[in-house]
């Protein structure tokens, strides 16, 4: 298999590192780097910007898009800045190639309808990479809600918090794309995972309403803090942040019947049920990276026709749409319908 890497900054040396790990000698590795500055990125985040990444992933490096797309990939991995998605993107489908996209597929909606329908046409693979979707914990949560367990849910909350500086210790975080509006930074943005796993959950709000904005002191250009209430049906809560130590990500969901609270950082999910008991799942022992090779795992399985991408193009979007109005109302003050 033949696959070419649209970005080698953190994430993508990450998903190069995983598909040797599951295709070996298998695949045949190609990077489209335009700027060619990212430094060799260890799995346990640190860096040695002195080992050339050719030599370091026996990979082929193209600083042309086009010529590196006349190689014939059978799949390309997006995973650029948010702002230069669409372009590599667009480009890549136009050459009849698959498409693992990470998340999320845009910074705001400009050429998103013109992408999706060139996929479509074409009937290709498209992926976009919401690693969150394999954690068992949302799983477990997501099973939940299907089978009734927790009776009519009533309202959800949910909140992420995690200081920006200590994401890549390797680098400057004032460099990174995720505190730059011109590289489609914000956390909105940064953490659409949340986003996505309320639409999972819930489906698309047919209202947003936000509150927030840059209130740290982080030398940013973009929101680091976000409150959303989604009109899901049922009022669903989402507050985020670049800020909080240590981090936290948890959801709860209250029903009629019970109510469940997935802690991702603790690795558990508690039901609480009516007559005051508690039933208690554990996930301790998973290792954040095994949420990215199951992740590839199943492109791997989309790629040859036994499964279909749990989210997609149009899924995608529409978690991008979620984001751009919150952003919208972060501005405005209004209340943003959503069709």
């Amino acid at each position: 298999m033949k696959i070419l890497v649209a970005g080698l900054g953190s994430i993508g040396q990450r998903h190069v590192r995983n598909l040797r790990a599951l295709l070996g000698d298998e695949l045949e590795l190609l990077a489209f780097r335009s700027r060619r500055t990212s430094p060799l990125i260890h799995a346990d985040m640190t860096a040695d910007p002195d080992t050339p990444l050719e030599e370091a992933y026996a990979l082929t490096t193209f600083d042309d898009l086009d010529a590196a797309l006349a190689e014939q990939p059978d799949a390309v991995f997006v995973t650029n800045p948010n702002s230069l998605h669409v372009p590599v993107a667009l480009a890549a489908a136009r050459a009849g190639c698959n498409l693992f996209i990470e998340k999320p597929i845009s910074h705001d909606l400009e050429g998103v309808p013109g992408l999706i329908a060139e996929i479509e046409a074409r009937d290709l693979v498209c992926l976009v990479a919401y690693q969150m979707r394999f954690d068992p914990g949302f799983r477990l949560l997501a099973r939940l809600l299907n089978e009734g367990a927790l009776g009519t849910p009533i309202a959800a909350n949910a909140v992420f918090g995690e200081s920006l500086p200590g994401w890549h210790p390797y680098e400057d975080y004032r460099q990174f794309h995720v505190a730059r509006s011109d590289q489609g930074g914000g956390v909105l943005l940064a953490q659409i995972h949340d986003l996505d796993l309320v639409h999972a959950l819930f489906g698309m709000p047919t209202r947003v309403f936000a509150l927030g904005g840059k209130l740290s002191r982080l030398e940013l250009d973009v929101e680091d803090t976000a409150s959303v209430l989604l009109d899901c049906g049922i009022p669903v809560h989402l507050h985020q942040d670049l800020v909080q130590r240590p981090k936290v990500r948890r959801y709860e969901v209250m029903g009629e019947d019970g109510t469940a609270t997935w802690d991702q950082v603790a690795a558990t999910l508690v039901v609480r049920r009516p007559d005051g008991g508690e039933d208690v799942t554990s996930f301790s022992g998973l290792e954040r990276n095994q949420l990215f090779l199951d992740e590839l795992r199943h492109f791997l399985a989309c790629l040859a026709g036994d499964e279909r991408p749990v989210v997609d193009a149009r899924a995608g979007a529409e978690s991008l749409k979620i984001a751009v109005a919150a952003k919208q109302s972060l501005e405005t003050g209004e209340v943003v319908a959503l069709a």
